[in-house]
């Protein structure tokens, strides 16, 4: 049976409150929670928006914006005189990886560049010549790639030497948006680590790599654990908020995990949002520690092992999008699998784990004349799909203890028939995950973790559980095969 989202009146909310802000790929959402991890109803409010992308790999989104959006939301969630003061804390996630240069005053000196900005693919090259990228991947739990500091950094100084030489700092799009709002650029523990600068056993910066980049630790700012709130520097002009403290801003990574149930190594998350992710939370550093994978230091204690895949729900936007598609997407999908169906290496803004080739693009075989739209998108989505399961290979030895894979995201719970294909390519069960804004939840409910520990929290709403069918499975696994062989030959030249 599936339970749905249960959402509690604010007479009936449980205290200490929470607002939790979620800043996303396509929008920035908040919303008020109470102790039990349940949203407050009619206190939920988002604003859409977009990142300006380019053929060059360029995409970027105005932090300032992205401030004036986050000030919406919390006009729109904080306005019940009901409320009063019974809000006790805020916190924010963000999607991961992103860039602004600011000057000494915290003004931008440069848009933000988001994890799928591209455009430091030739730096990547050079630092991988420079450096021994295996131990660096031991270090900081993370490869040489577009979407880390490292290349971005080394990238400013030669194409805009003015902006890498009057950048005081280097912050992530929530401290900007913190630094804004209360005075203070509250940096996460998982959002540095993010970066791919920091130290994933000792939770410093890598002097190596600040080194071959020519920066220095002053310009970042020193980690948090979500144990570590404050009260706001700067005067706080929204009443409902005036006893509330501060968390410094996470990933929307460790936050999806957390929404989706996914809290110990038994549980491995399948994040199907505008990016994906496969990810599990495990005690310490991961060892061994794939060459494919990542593995971020999310506190003191804990670090979150896995892949990241940059176009999921993007993939399947921009099918939509492009394509004559029929109204009933969903009969192409639950059709058994066929030879006929379009093999596709769908990388429309390059590739993360396991390849980790920034500069990959989208590879479609097997098309021919009697190839119709609803066949293409089958193969869009069986080629996202195959990417999970090519980071899910690589993940099983450092993660043996995962018994479930939970599924969670706007592709998901908007295209639900695709987790069967998931199911059969993984060849193990996947539980849906039917919580809409599991990322926010688990935002909510980590700072619940210090307000009110000893709160029993409301269950995660679950649907189905797909399990893995043979003929199909033994089918996707000559795919894979396929897929492996184009790949190679393709993406790896």
């Amino acid at each position: 049976m599936t339970r749905t989202d249960d959402d509690v009146a604010l007479d009936a909310a449980l205290d200490p409150l929470v607002l939790a802000l979620d800043i996303g790929s396509t929008a920035t959402r908040g919303g008020v929670h109470d102790a039990s991890g349940r949203r407050v109803h009619g206190l939920q409010h988002k604003v859409e928006h977009a990142f300006t992308v380019a053929p060059d790999g360029t995409s970027v989104i105005d932090p300032d914006q992205v401030t004036a959006e986050v000030e919406q939301v919390l006009d729109a969630v904080t306005g019940d005189p009901r409320l009063g003061t019974r809000i006790t804390g805020v916190a924010m996630d963000t999607f991961a990886a992103s860039l602004i240069a600011v000057d000494a005053a915290g003004r931008a000196l440069t848009p933000c560049l988001t994890y799928a900005d591209s455009r430091s693919a030739d730096a990547v090259t050079a630092l991988r010549e420079e450096l021994d990228e295996h131990a660096l991947q031991q270090r900081t739990g993370t490869r040489l790639h577009t979407s880390y500091h490292a290349p971005r950094l080394r990238r400013f100084a030669a194409t805009d030497p003015r902006v890498a030489a009057g950048a005081a700092a280097w912050w992530s799009l929530g401290e900007y948006v913190l630094a804004r709002l209360i005075g203070l650029p509250l940096a996460g523990t998982s959002t540095v680590a993010w970066t791919g600068l920091l130290d994933r056993r000792t939770g410093e910066l890598d002097p190596e790599l600040l080194r071959a980049v020519g920066a220095s630790p002053e310009q970042f700012s020193p980690p948090r654990d979500m144990t570590e709130p404050v009260p706001a520097a700067a005067p706080v002009r929204r009443p409902a908020l005036a006893r509330a403290v501060w968390f410094p801003v996470i990933t929307d990574g460790f936050a999806s995990n957390i929404g989706s149930g996914a809290t110990d190594a038994t549980v491995l998350t399948a994040a199907t949002a505008t990016s994906g992710a496969l990810r599990v939370l495990v005690d310490g550093p991961a060892d061994p520690l794939p060459f494919g994978l990542w593995n971020y230091r999310v506190d003191a204690g804990r670090t979150l092992l896995g892949g990241a895949i940059n176009d999921v729900g993007r993939a399947v936007s921009w099918a939509q999008s492009t394509l004559r598609l029929s109204p009933e997407l969903a009969a192409g999908l639950t059709a058994p699998p066929s030879d006929a169906t379009p093999l596709v290496l769908p990388y429309l803004t390059g590739e993360r784990a396991p390849g980790w080739v920034g500069g990959a693009r989208a590879v479609f075989g097997g098309v021919s004349a009697a190839t119709d739209a609803d066949t293409v998108f089958r193969g869009i989505v069986e080629g996202v799909a195959m990417t999970y399961a090519r980071v899910a290979d690589e993940l099983h030895p450092a993660a043996p203890r995962v018994l479930e894979v939970a599924a969670a995201g706007r592709v998901s719970n908007d295209q639900p028939a695709w987790l069967q294909i998931l199911a059969d390519v993984l060849g193990r069960p996947v539980t849906h995950v039917t919580r809409r804004r599991a990322t926010q939840r688990g935002t909510a409910l980590l700072a619940l973790d210090v307000l009110a520990p000893d709160v029993p929290r409301a269950p995660r709403a679950t649907g189905a559980t797909y399990e893995p069918r043979p003929a199909h499975v033994e089918h996707y696994a000559q795919r894979r095969a396929r897929f492996a062989e184009v790949y190679d030959a393709l993406v790896r030249g």
